[in-house]
């Protein structure tokens, strides 16, 4: 199999506290990302960082020789070995259980108001027949409630499964990155005027939730193919900034190709 490789930075610190002063997140309705970066410098003067510890996490394709990875297949099995997550009927399930007895795509949303993440639901469900001749399920992970969890796949009426990670513990475990400045980066600016113009909208009220607020709306996410079995990790990319999805045939080869 062949192997698909990406670093990501990992930071050990807690989320960051803002200053009152520094600027909100900006409502996009009229595309004015143009105000969002220049006051990003100001911003970052008032925000406060916990001492932290960084180091370089890598993402691969398991099973192909040569690639040494912080953070291999067998790695992430074991650290998700205890994180639970809840379907939208409140039922806890472990986080395992997605792929212990079938092939699953599973996607890790930054919060379920995210405008990249509702792209990147249509961006996997748009190949979900492929997926399906296969016997890959698809599902959708959020770091938030069970309700908030339910305001997206209603909004969105995406078409595989959603589970709620109200802890983050699996964003935790998989050591996604998150940071003010993953989120506001040039590249995606670019890219919300980019989706802005498809049709796609942020949803500011899910947004602005406490639990997403009171992590500071920095987190991102990533993309994982495993299964079946609890430790057949096939695939793990893990975002380097808001909007990085990976390349679709790359997800394919990892799920659908036999």
């Amino acid at each position: 199999m062949a192997v698909t490789l990406s670093a990501t930075l990992y930071s050990t610190s807690l989320p960051p506290k803002r200053n009152t002063n520094c600027p909100s997140t900006p409502v996009i309705s009229n595309l004015n990302i143009g105000s969002l970066l220049p006051n990003l410098n100001s911003c970052k003067r008032l925000i406060k960082f916990s001492p932290r510890q960084s180091h370089v996490v890598g993402s691969a394709v398991s099973g192909s020789p040569g690639t040494e990875s912080s953070l291999n297949g067998e790695d992430a099995a074991s650290l998700l070995e205890t994180v639970k997550v809840f379907d939208l009927n409140g039922n806890g399930i472990p986080i395992s259980d997605l792929w212990k007895d079938r092939t699953a795509v599973i996607a890790f949303a930054r919060h379920f108001g995210c405008v990249f993440c509702r792209k990147r639901a249509d961006y996997l469900a748009s190949k979900k027949d492929i997926m399906d001749a296969s016997g890959v399920a698809l599902v959708l992970i959020g770091p938030g409630s069970i309700d908030q969890g339910k305001a997206f796949a209603e909004q969105t009426k995406f078409k595989g499964e959603v589970y709620a990670d109200p802890s983050h513990s699996s964003y935790e475990a998989l050591r996604f990155v998150s940071g003010v400045l993953t989120t506001f980066t040039p590249k995606a600016g670019l890219k919300i005027i980019e989706l802005y113009m498809e049709g796609y909208r942020q949803d500011w009220k899910l947004s602005f939730e406490q639990d997403t607020v009171a992590r500071g709306g920095w987190q991102q996410g990533g993309i994982l193919v495993a299964g079946p079995g609890k430790s057949n990790i096939l695939y793990i990319h893990k975002d380097k900034e808001a909007g990085d999805d990976p390349d679709i045939k790359d997800i394919l080869k990892a799920c659908c190709e036999m």
